[in-house]
């Protein structure tokens, strides 16, 4: 009798719960008035013990776009207030997202057994045609992204085959769970990890910067890393149909360049493909920074290089790569310290490879707020910042 009347006041009144854990529970107060809000927290600095301030708001509050439609108006970039219009995408070019939810939906077309899950991120992971489309295969698990991977592991398990839409900031959350839940037991889970490298108006928080350096040392792992929309879907499919473990497609915030897309292929495994035969320099590229590396590699009459996978390497094309030039450069769009570049470094070294190495990508630090083009312009990711790191270097 005494737990139904305790579950009734929690119904009726919210802060039981709280007050049953040793919580002074206050609220809930309106979160838009700021001098109530204010007055309350100064209030409270007074009290002893734990408080927990119950605050109550509507997203997109003030703004009646965003108030009726406070979904689309989650994060958006610059926009006109007065219209409430959304700039579109440019030149009408599909986002990586966009290219994801569409791949999701040619495979369920045929393929009963996907199932594709999401820690609350449907419309940024490009999954609402799928959701429409096929909601017996989709699962939103909330704002949960442990469960999520663990979720994935044990579909796996019973003979499903699982894909994890997540960004790659949220992904850190659930470290353990893909070690523990999925790399030790070597499960065949799609990690389709969107929003990787710089992620422009999402700000600090958000940046994508650490997945290759924080999966890399997952033994077992598969890590591809596309150039392009065509690459990332072939990618997909290739991880997708990988069961002798996790595998992971790292891509990018925003559209594509508009590479045709063409039937889906498996790719084989750790092979990469030179794009341009130099002299003397080679830039081994992983993932999207490949156009600014076309156009240096130009200038610089460089051999260009799409390695493509992280893990494993194309370590054959890497031997030969350090026999025939007299320096090469890794380029990518994530930590420099343990990243994909730091994977070509540990193979040179084993092998004894007699060759100098210049690692390319983003510093020890946190990258802050900025536009995408204005963060590779300062990090000198864009086509003339890599000519002139690698001039100063060659210049040392």
């Amino acid at each position: 009798m005494r737990r139904t009347e305790e579950h009734l006041k929690g119904m009726v009144v919210p802060g039981t719960l709280f007050e049953e854990l040793g919580f002074n529970y206050i609220g809930p107060v309106d979160g838009h008035d700021v001098l109530t809000l204010v007055n309350t927290l100064s209030n409270m600095r007074s009290l002893k013990g734990p408080q927990f301030l119950h605050i109550m708001t509507k997203k997109g509050k003030g703004y009646a776009p965003a108030e009726e439609d406070p979904i689309t108006w989650h994060a958006v970039p610059k926009f006109d207030p007065a219209s409430g219009a959304l700039p579109k995408s440019a030149e009408g070019l599909p986002s990586y997202s966009k290219i994801f939810g569409n791949w999701l939906c040619e495979m369920a077309a045929d393929d009963p057994k996907l199932m594709a899950i999401t820690p609350a991120m449907r419309e940024g992971s490009g999954m609402v045609g799928f959701s429409r489309d096929y909601p017996k295969q989709y699962f939103d698990v909330a704002i949960a992204e442990q469960h999520a991977v663990t979720f994935a592991a044990g579909m796996a398990i019973g003979g499903y085959k699982p894909i994890v839409a997540i960004y790659s900031t949220f992904l850190q959350r659930a470290y353990d769970q893909v070690i523990h839940d999925v790399a030790i037991q070597k499960l065949p889970v799609l990690f389709a990890i969107d929003r990787g490298g710089i992620v422009g108006a999402d700000g600090q928080t958000h940046q994508g910067a650490f997945d290759l350096a924080y999966l890399r040392c997952v033994p077992d792992m598969v890590i591809m890393t596309p150039s392009n929309e065509n690459e990332c879907r072939q990618m997909l499919y290739t991880g997708y149909h990988y069961q002798d473990g996790p595998s992971a497609v790292r891509y990018p915030r925003g559209t594509g360049i508009g590479t045709a897309l063409e039937p889906l292929k498996s790719l084989p495994l750790g092979k990469g493909i030179v794009k341009r035969e130099g002299e003397k320099l080679a830039i081994l590229n992983f993932g999207t920074l490949l156009p600014e590396a076309a156009a240096a590699a130009e200038t610089l009459n460089a051999t260009l290089v799409d390695m493509r996978f992280v893990k494993p390497l194309d370590e054959h094309l890497i031997t030969e790569l350090a026999g025939s030039h007299d320096a090469l450069i890794t380029l990518e769009e994530g930590a420099i310290k343990g990243g994909a570049g730091s994977g070509v470094n540990e193979f040179i070294m084993a092998k004894r490879l007699r060759v100098p190495v210049l690692n390319l990508g983003l510093p020890d630090e946190f990258i802050p707020q900025g536009t995408q083009e204005e963060i590779r312009h300062d990090y000198q990711l864009d086509a003339e910042g890599i000519q002139q790191h690698i001039a100063a270097w060659l210049a040392q």
